[in-house]
């Protein structure tokens, strides 16, 4: 790539993909300028086309966790190639991954793995219905669940970093059974479900809300979300595609102590390969061809490769010392934060994430996300890039440590924090 940047890239690209990328918020649309292209990563560093370190706090979205080319998954990942890349048929590598991850999930009694969380919430939807009988659907307004049909509907992430309603070809009869509540709003449920409760098939939401910025539930929140599906028939399914394996070893669902019906998982299972999963009690997954009248497939999905990248991070992730100090270092780093952002933004935090939001308070719900500041999101945004730190390129996006990320990396985001809002 010697003499090739970011900007040459960028320019090939938008002849080869719309708006030139293939996700659309890494066109830094929401803050302007070129995105910088990534040539290599090592740790808690990137390296783009020109040959800049930079700091990284994207870390793939949350994907990887133990840092860039972390020795255990290159090495397994290695291993894996040489005895083939795919199979379409059933390997030792499934059935490991499937293990660890029920050891550390007890809730996912059986699960099926995908290839991406969009794959794995649309799955879990339709195998909720089914096992119902019900069509209609709750979520919450800003939690992004993928980009299937039924779900863009007020979806955080991209959908509302571009400023879009929804998406353009989604038709009205896909969303028809799709309600819409408040995040951390126990009340607009509890309403829902008095007008609507014998055709509500499910409720899913992000347990940590990461696609409006990170918003933590309020401490009634899950707990009465799993009351009101209990007492009504619908299915609990919790969306961990992201806070899955990072809040903590077992999820969310182990962090805050309730129990869903199904969860969905992404991202760190897969250790930096493309993959997802869905699972649940025994007497729902049983409805999942070939046991079952669901239809689900997928020619990759249980791909070797990924199966063997994930199951080398899983393990290093049992090792119990490794929560505490994620949890300890991105603490550290939100404190400090708060303090070299002097009351310009509010900085929340959960596990090994957290967002700088540019409002006076932590907001509670997608309405008071949207009150943000984001042109001075922005400026904080190139101003930090000027000074070696990859953010994520949205105001409504999570920033992500790793276990690579230690005092060293903290201080020198604070250093750039302080210099960027002088």
């Amino acid at each position: 790539m010697t003499g090739t940047t970011s900007a040459d890239l960028f320019a090939r690209a938008q002849q080869i993909f719309p708006g030139g990328v293939n996700s659309p918020v890494r066109a830094f649309g929401a803050v302007g300028g070129t995105p910088r292209f990534i040539a290599r990563g090592s740790g808690a560093y990137v390296w783009d086309a020109e040959g800049c370190r930079l700091l990284d706090f994207i870390a793939s979205w949350g994907a990887v966790i133990l840092g860039h080319a972390a020795p255990e998954v290159v090495e397994a990942v290695q291993a894996a190639v040489t005895r083939g890349t795919s199979f379409g048929a059933p390997t030792q590598e499934e059935v490991e991954l499937g293990g660890l991850i029920q050891a550390a999930f007890p809730a996912l009694e059986r699960l099926r793995f995908v290839n991406s969380g969009t794959e794995a919430t649309m799955s879990a939807l339709r195998l909720a219905r089914a096992f119902t009988g019900r069509e209609k659907i709750v979520k919450f307004a800003g939690c992004y669940h993928g980009h299937a049909d039924m779900l863009l509907v007020q979806a955080g992430s991209g959908v509302t970093t571009l400023g879009l309603p929804g998406s353009a070809g989604v038709p009205a009869a896909a969303v028809r059974d799709t309600l819409v509540a408040p995040y951390n709003h126990v009340d607009a449920v509890a309403s829902l479900f008095r007008q609507f409760g014998e055709e509500i098939a499910a409720v899913i939401v992000e347990p940590v809300a990461a696609n409006m910025g990170l918003v933590p539930p309020h401490p009634e929140f899950l707990p009465a979300l799993r009351d009101l599906t209990a007492a009504y028939g619908a299915l609990l399914i919790f969306d961990e595609v992201i806070t899955g394996f990072r809040v903590a070893f077992g999820g969310a669902q182990a962090r805050y102590g309730v129990t869903p019906d199904l969860t969905c998982l992404g991202k760190i299972i897969g250790g930096g390969l493309p993959v997802g999963a869905y699972g649940g009690r025994w007497e729902i997954m049983e409805h999942v061809a070939p046991l079952g009248p669901v239809y689900q497939a997928g020619t990759l999905s249980g791909n070797p490769v990924a199966m063997a990248a994930g199951a080398a991070v899983l393990r290093r992730l049992a090792d119990p010392t490794v929560y505490p100090a994620l949890e300890e270092r991105a603490a550290l780093l939100a404190d400090r934060l708060r303090a070299a952002l002097a009351g310009r933004a509010a900085v929340t935090q959960v596990g090994a994430m957290l967002t700088v939001f540019f409002r006076e308070t932590e907001p509670a719900d997608y309405t008071q996300a949207l009150e943000c500041d984001s042109a001075a999101f922005a400026r904080f945004f190139h101003a930090m890039l000027a000074r070696g730190i990859l953010l994520p390129p949205s105001q409504f996006e999570a920033w992500f440590l790793t276990l690579a990320h230690g005092e060293a990396e903290v201080d020198a985001a604070v250093a750039a924090a302080r210099e960027a809002v002088a």
